[in-house]
């Protein structure tokens, strides 16, 4: 039941908003909408209210508001068919006398044509849905706030340091065991208050005070925001390496760890934060490691041999095999209540640090910085939300506030028959003064056509590689 009610929730929610920003819209000024539906392909559920039908179809692969448009009958076919083409005969049992095509013999009046609506009115419509979706992680991530409190690492002390180009005065100056006691003169009292503080860092340079003085590092270019998250991404706060979960049948409770076990040393070496054994446990799939443990007042010692997997190696960024043992390190954050306003803010920081997150994300995908591996489909989105609601409700609408995003921002995309590069076409022959002739229309509408398929083919490759990939090892 997860497996099947979790996804439809996550992907039918998204999907449900967006096209209903379009259908609103397209009310709103008067556009004819005959059809709505959730997914394309053969209706497994129809209902007609008003001038609309509504349907659930066989593949829930997005959705569609049809709107009365003459200048989309190289798409229509995606909508279920054109006003003419779907028009239904007097002897069709769902025949309405009363109603415009395609339920009725009615014609569609020639004001409630799309492309006869005004350029601001045709850009209201295709800018809804997209809006819609913003609104809605922005609703979502501020009532998780509400309802939950944000979590609060009550330490400022520093676990992990990386390397930073262009910054050398960090990993020279800032250690691990330094207690960060300000953020560019503004104290900062939990983990949670330096990454924000490092976030709006303003300048040339960023100044950290510790407890063995000040540091000073150059923040660049001016590209502050972009240097900036780069630190938060190299540093990390101190947790120590305590196991709170061993999971059963994994190398490490095949090794006798508990729950409770403090990692002193790994193969000899000692070590003081989690992320120490966690690199050292990745660097090693396959090979036997000794394990110095403290358990109570007593030292013990213990072989475990990491299982490989594919994961993304901690000491490099890059995927490929990592060991992995089955265990999940003490958490020693804490919930604070968060107040109306504050939720609010929440949900809005947090929606368009997605949202920056997802546009920097695609333009390393455009430059050949990451692989086109990393993008996920249908199966990856099902798993992703089976995996959100086993970790309980927040994480799933986490998960539902992330996707929502990702559709918005790549609804944005230039491409012809996604929102923005509709917008896009009608913003140039608005300007232009006239419509793009049958024969132009049709071929700009193929290559966005072209472009989706090859999307569609690249994601739905990555989705059962990866599956079969975890079936057979």
């Amino acid at each position: 039941m997860l497996s099947v009610l979790a996804p439809i929730l996550v992907f039918g929610l998204v999907v449900f908003v967006h096209e209903l920003g379009h259908f609103l819209a397209a009310k709103a000024v008067g556009v004819y909408a005959p059809r709505f539906s959730i997914g394309f392909g053969p209706a497994l559920w129809r209902r007609r209210r008003g001038e609309t039908e509504y349907v659930i179809a066989a593949f829930p692969l997005g959705g569609y508001v049809r709107m009365a448009s003459r200048h989309d009958e190289e798409t229509a076919f995606l909508e279920g068919g054109s006003e003419e083409a779907g028009k239904r005969a007097s002897s069709d049992p769902d025949y309405d006398p009363e109603a415009m095509i395609p339920f009725g013999p009615k014609p569609v009046p020639e004001h409630r044509w799309f492309e006869s609506k005004p350029l601001w009115a045709r850009l209201l419509i295709m800018i809804a849905g997209v809006t819609m979706n913003f609104v809605l992680s922005m609703v979502v991530i501020a009532a998780v706030a509400f309802q939950m409190g944000r979590t609060v690492i009550p330490s400022t002390v520093v676990g992990v340091v990386d390397s930073v180009a262009g910054a050398p005065a960090l990993t020279r100056e800032l250690q691990p065991g330094d207690t960060i006691r300000a953020v560019d003169g503004q104290p900062v009292r939990s983990w949670n208050e330096v990454l924000e503080r490092i976030g709006e860092a303003h300048g040339d340079a960023l100044t950290l005070e510790t407890q063995r003085g000040r540091l000073r590092i150059p923040l660049g270019d001016g590209r502050t925001g972009a240097r900036a998250e780069e630190l938060i991404a190299k540093i990390d706060v101190l947790i120590p390496p305590v196991l709170d979960t061993v999971v059963p049948g994994q190398p490490a409770a095949r090794a006798g760890l508990q729950r409770g076990d403090r990692i002193l040393a790994v193969d000899g070496a000692p070590v003081h934060t989690w992320a120490q054994v966690v690199r050292r446990i990745a660097a090693s799939p396959g090979r036997p490691l000794a394990l110095d443990i403290q358990r109570g007042g007593e030292s013990v010692r213990a072989t475990v041999r990491p299982d490989s997997a594919r994961g993304v190696n901690p000491e490099t960024g890059e995927e490929g095999t990592i060991g992995r043992v089955g265990v999940r390190v003490q958490e020693f954050s804490q919930r604070e209540p968060v107040g109306g306003r504050d939720a609010l803010a929440a949900g809005w920081t947090g929606t368009w640090r997605t949202a920056a997150r997802v546009t920097a994300f695609l333009g390393q995908l455009v430059k050949g910085e990451l692989s086109v591996r990393q993008l996920g489909g249908p199966v990856a989105i099902t798993q992703a939300s089976v995996s959100a609601a086993r970790s309980g409700w927040a994480d799933l609408f986490g998960l539902i506030a992330f996707l929502s995003v990702n559709v918005a921002v790549l609804n944005l995309l230039p491409i012809p028959i996604l929102d923005g590069g509709q917008i896009l076409l009608n913003v140039i022959e608005s300007a232009k003064g006239s419509p793009f002739s049958v024969r132009t229309r049709e071929y700009i509408l193929r290559v966005g056509l072209a472009a989706i398929a090859l999307l569609f083919v690249v994601v739905m490759f990555n989705d059962l590689t990866g599956l079969l990939g975890r079936l057979f090892g």
